[in-house]
Formats: C-alpha cells, structure tokens, sequence
C-alpha cells in the first residue's frame, strides 16, 4: 500500500507515475476522499478544543458558584457534534485505506516506460537455443510418450488445467524440488549478502489478511481458491505465507537481509487467462514451485534485486537451459512491484521465450499492508523494510523445458547432469517402457 502522505508531498510526479502504469487508476478519487478527511480532521479538532474550552469555563464558574446551565447545555451539543464526527471519521478513513488498496505500488525511476509487455525490454541472454536436426516435439507430446505425463487422467480427476506425473515424471519433480533448495540453502558466504537462504516449510492455507498483506487482495481476490467456511485462502504463491512470517513484527537492522526459500504447491484459479496455454504445464491451476523471499533494507534493496534475480538465473544455467531477462516496464508490472526481471527460457516446438521465473522488489509496498519494520542502527524510530522476491524456480515449467531442449530424435530426453545424482545416477529418458510397464505408443 503506498503511503498517502508521499501522493500528498509529491502528488503530480506520483500520478504521472501512475499513469505510466494505467491510465484508469483512480488516484485522483483517492486524493480526493484524502482532502474530505483532512477537513473533516480539522473540523473534529476544532470542535474538541471547544469541548475543552466549555470544560475550563464550566470548572471556573462553577468554583464562583455561578450558573452553568447554559455552558452545560452547550458542552452537550458539542459532545454530540464530536460522536457524529468520529464516526463519519472512521468511515472515511476506512474509505481511503479501501480505495489506497487498490492502487498499485510506483514503478521505480529505472522502469522503462510503456503501455504493454511489448514495451519490456530485454537486458541479457545465457546460452543458444540448440539447432535441431529434427522437428521438435512440444513438451507434452513427449511427456506422454515417455509415460510420465498424463493429463487425461488428471481432467477425470480434476477437470482441466491440471497434470498427473508418473514414475520418471514425478521422481524428476522431486529431483528438481530438492536440487533447487540444496542449491540456494548451500551457498550464500560468498555472496554480496553473506547470507545462504533459510529454508522454511509453510501452510498452504492462508486467512484472508495475509493475502492482503502481499497485495493479491483485494485486487485479484476472483484468481484465488477460497474456502468461505473457514476463512481461509490456498495460496497462490509461497510469497504469501512466507513474507508474512514477520508480520507486525520489528527487526533489528544486523538481521537483515532475512532471506527465505520455500518450497510449495501454489493454487491458481487463472480466471483473467481463459483460452491461454490450455494443453501442458505452463498454466496449471496446481503447481509446484521454489520461492526466494527476501526482507531487505531501503538503502540496499536494489543491489539486492540484482543478487535474487541472480539466484534464480545461477538455476537456470545449472540446468544448461538457455534463457534472457527482461526488464518489465510499466505497463506490465505486477500489482504490488516497483521493478520486476522476468526470466524467460527457450521453448524449441513454440520457438518462443516463456517466462519461468519472475523477481521483484516491492520497496515498502507489502511491508506498510503486513506491517514489517526494522529497528536502524543507532536507535531511532523503526523502518518499513523492503520486501522482494521471485521464483527459484517454477519447477513445471522447468520440466516442460527440460522435455523440449533436451528431446532426442529417438524420443528420449537427456536428463541434466547437476539433475542425475537427484535421479539414482539415470541420464535420460527413454521411451522403451512408460513407468507402468506398458508399451508407450
């Protein structure tokens, strides 16, 4: 949520800001609800030190033994003016905190400026899209004649926008799964920070605040699965859970920056991408995936963008998969991000960059809704820290990708070496025998 008083200092710089992002966000309602409470603050504080002008008066004729019917009569009336204007103070404020909710964060000065993600702006590649001596097969083609993909079974199950992993498949989720987390948790003494990931285990039932407190609600309340009977919310993202483990909480300026990894299923309902990526796993209303969380200082906090975005690029190069980043502009950016990298890998049978990852800082944004401070060095009234994060990575999406970059023409797949010890030593695929015993067609 962003801080009202900075829209108020700096209002023209902010609503341009703004409006880079979306022309139809309501800032100047907002502004405008902000000045009816101002006057209405003015008019309670007016009416208060009446009150306690009256109070003195009463007290002071009172000790001549004069009368005080009249002032008695007239602090009534003023103490009924104050409860109505008290309660006309609640709701207004309750007004702006609502309409504040739904204004999105304030891109950052290095955020390139445009309407779409057409104006995103590539920053960096690491390696080449392999030359094919063959047509290559999309990912899920190939998942099933492996055996290991099977999404039939899983729409009888489920419906649509859902995966079963079989045998090889899902032995090559938990490989992933667990190579990722040895990966970020193993090092980090080396790093700028210092610091290795703590590795945390999170519900994936969340109540309706904390999805407040990161900036899902109540924005994108229609995406996520809701369980109204118990007040609770399954989550969309380990971000979630996991930022909010320091909710209302104040550290101490040597903690940070706390950095987090956490592995868990995310729920997604996608209702805003109907017809997009309706075969594979590229759009799963279920799925698993390794965030990297961070808990960061003003002063450090883009360095550190760099050093999460890193993180998650040091997985993908890992696996040997070639990918680039991009820098979203305005137009494209996440509700609650200041300044987002997408990571994007090679997908040979689509011949396009699909995004696997994506690393954002929100500055202040989440921790004012979720209430996370620090304590500066020296004393001093807490701060607001800034939160970041981003995915390390999403691990359908890296199977998808390992399924097509690293195809066959024979129809197996060449399993990625950091991947094999994960795997009992195996080095591929193959299609002999799906993991059921029966001949894949």
């Amino acid at each position: 949520m962003l801080d009202i008083r900075r829209i108020l200092s700096d209002t023209d710089p902010c609503r341009k800001a703004l409006l880079n992002r979306n022309p139809d966000i309501p800032i100047d309602a907002v502004l405008s609800e902000e000045r009816a409470l101002s006057s209405l603050r003015k008019q309670w504080e007016t009416l208060r030190e009446n009150r306690n002008r009256l109070a003195e008066e009463i007290g002071r004729k009172k000790r001549q033994g004069e009368d005080t019917d009249r002032l008695m009569e007239e602090s009534r009336s003023v103490n009924g003016e104050i409860a109505l204007v008290e309660q006309d103070l609640v709701k207004r404020e309750e007004s702006v905190r609502e309409q504040l909710l739904l204004i999105p964060n304030i891109p950052h000065a290095s955020v390139p400026v445009g309407r779409d993600e057409t104006c995103n702006q590539e920053t960096g590649r690491q390696g080449s899209p392999r030359e094919f001596s063959f047509s290559p097969l999309p990912h899920w083609e190939i998942g099933t004649r492996l055996g290991i993909l099977d999404f039939d079974r899983a729409a009888v199950l489920s419906g649509s926008r859902f995966s079963v992993l079989t045998g090889d498949g899902a032995h090559l989720e938990r490989a992933l799964m667990s190579w990722m987390l040895d990966t970020h948790t193993g090092r980090g003494a080396s790093r700028r920070s210092g610091k290795a990931y703590t590795e945390v285990s999170v519900p994936l039932l969340v109540r309706p605040e904390m999805m407040e407190g990161t900036g899902q609600f109540p924005k994108f309340r229609e995406e996520s699965f809701q369980i109204p009977d118990d007040n609770l919310v399954l989550i969309p993202t380990a971000e979630v859970p996991v930022t909010n483990l320091n909710r209302n909480a104040i550290l101490e300026a040597d903690d940070l920056p706390v950095k987090y990894v956490a592995s868990t299923t995310c729920f997604r309902r996608e209702a805003g991408a109907a017809g997009k990526d309706t075969r594979g796993l590229i759009r799963q209303h279920q799925f698993l995936k390794v965030e990297l969380v961070w808990l960061t200082s003003p002063e450090t906090s883009y360095d550190d963008l760099e050093e999460l975005t890193g993180d998650a690029e040091q997985i993908l190069a890992g696996l040997g998969l070639p990918f680039r980043r991009i820098a979203l502009c305005t137009g494209d950016l996440g509700f609650s991000s200041a300044k987002t990298y997408d990571l994007e890998v090679w997908m040979p049978a689509q011949g396009v960059y699909r995004e696997i990852s994506s690393c954002s800082n929100f500055e202040d944004f989440q921790a004012r809704r979720a209430g996370i401070r620090y304590r500066p060095k020296g004393g001093g009234k807490p701060r607001l820290v800034h939160t970041m994060n981003g995915s390390g990575v999403a691990i359908g999406r890296t199977i998808a990708a390992i399924l097509e970059n690293f195809q066959e023409k024979d129809g197996s797949v060449v399993i990625p070496e950091v991947l094999r010890p994960y795997m009992g030593g195996k080095s591929r695929f193959t299609p002999e025998k799906s993991n059921s015993g029966k001949e894949n067609p």
